[in-house]
């Protein structure tokens, strides 16, 4: 890890300690004397950004030694950043990730999960385009997820969450789903209202932002052994079997259709009971972006309930994943399947 400080305040008294994790991702990339894409150098981010000063924050950035490209982000990659969190927590007012966009609300979700009891905040940003480019929207996401990361009202921070901060909204991590390519509006949360709205102002909408914890708890244990399994009109049975038989899995993540409908046959019902029987944990999540599970609303998901497949609700695919993953680590499969329908960072409305 490569790590600097920069006092955007010299030679006032910084206002507020910021700790920034570069993972890798398009937003740390700029153009070497050959025009070449290469790695940032954030000891020269005040060239970049003068305006930094105006925060008036003691900056420490941290900087992984090989960037990622956020397609090849693994659990460890979260347990990393996790720990960065926890072994400077005591010394920061806030955190602020830059990450590559493809997989970052996964990766904002897993930390949702992993830092429990947190009172401070995480806020994930990234880019479209690099920060070297002259259109680029780094430099706005950077500048305002610094500010939401120093913000605090009577002492305390006005945002105690993991989030995502991208093209002016706030949105919960573990709500968020990337829904765009090629625009700056890269991401979503269809089942929960942003936390903030940044324009002229940062708008702080406060009646929907979480409580702060007291005592931050580290949950590093990760367990991968889990598979998604998307539903679609001609969905072999060769290929719920291949996926059910995988062989050490213990968790499925059911997409299925709107209100959590799936097919009605009886052996792909056969499949999944014969699945669980073995101890596997099937979590029915719905394709739609919006919208929730509800089990034994209609004829075609009341089957999935009277096996023991257990409802998702609102949360995505993302939170479902990773929330699978932590829970398994930490305390197995019996626990997870008592715990997996509870709110724990605010990812599913019960």
């Amino acid at each position: 890890m490569k790590k600097i400080n920069i006092n955007t305040a010299t030679p006032a008294k910084p206002q507020s300690k910021v700790l920034i994790i570069y993972t890798g991702g398009t937003f740390g990339m700029a153009h070497d004397t050959n025009g070449v894409l290469v790695p940032f150098d954030f000891s020269l981010i005040l060239e970049h950004l003068p305006s930094l000063r105006n925060l008036s924050l003691d900056l420490t950035v941290i900087s992984f030694d090989n960037p990622i490209d956020s397609s090849n982000i693994q659990p460890e990659h979260w347990q990393q950043i996790a720990k960065l969190i926890f072994e400077n927590y005591e010394s920061q007012d806030g955190f602020v990730v830059l990450h590559g966009t493809d997989t970052m609300a996964f990766t904002a979700s897993a930390l949702s999960f992993m830092l429990q009891g947190l009172a401070k905040p995480v806020i994930i940003t990234g880019a479209q385009l690099p920060i070297s480019e002259t259109r680029s929207d780094a430099r706005e996401n950077l500048i305002t997820a610094l500010e939401i990361a120093a913000a605090k009202k009577e002492g305390l921070a006005i945002i105690p969450e993991v989030c995502i901060y991208f093209d002016d909204e706030l949105l919960r991590g573990n709500r968020s789903k990337k829904v765009e390519s090629m625009h700056f509006d890269a991401f979503e949360s269809e089942n929960y209202p942003a936390l903030a709205k940044a324009g002229v102002m940062i708008d702080y909408n406060e009646k929907v932002i979480g409580q702060p914890g007291t005592e931050l708890k580290l949950l590093s244990k990760l367990d991968p052994s889990i598979t998604i399994l998307k539903l679609f009109p001609g969905i072999t049975m060769a290929t719920v079997n291949a996926v059910t038989s995988i062989p050490n899995l213990k968790a499925i993540v059911l997409e299925t259709f709107g209100s959590g409908n799936a097919p009605t046959s009886p052996e792909f019902l056969k499949l999944l009971s014969g699945a669980i029987k073995k101890e596997v944990i099937i979590l029915n999540i719905s394709q739609c972006p919006g919208g929730m599970v509800v089990q034994g609303k209609y004829e075609t998901s009341r089957d999935l309930q009277e096996i023991g497949v257990l409802s998702g609700g609102d949360m995505t695919t993302e939170a479902a994943v990773t929330k699978l993953m932590v829970l398994l680590g930490e305390y197995g499969s019996a626990k997870t399947k008592r715990l997996i329908g509870i709110s724990l960072a605010g990812e599913i409305t019960n």
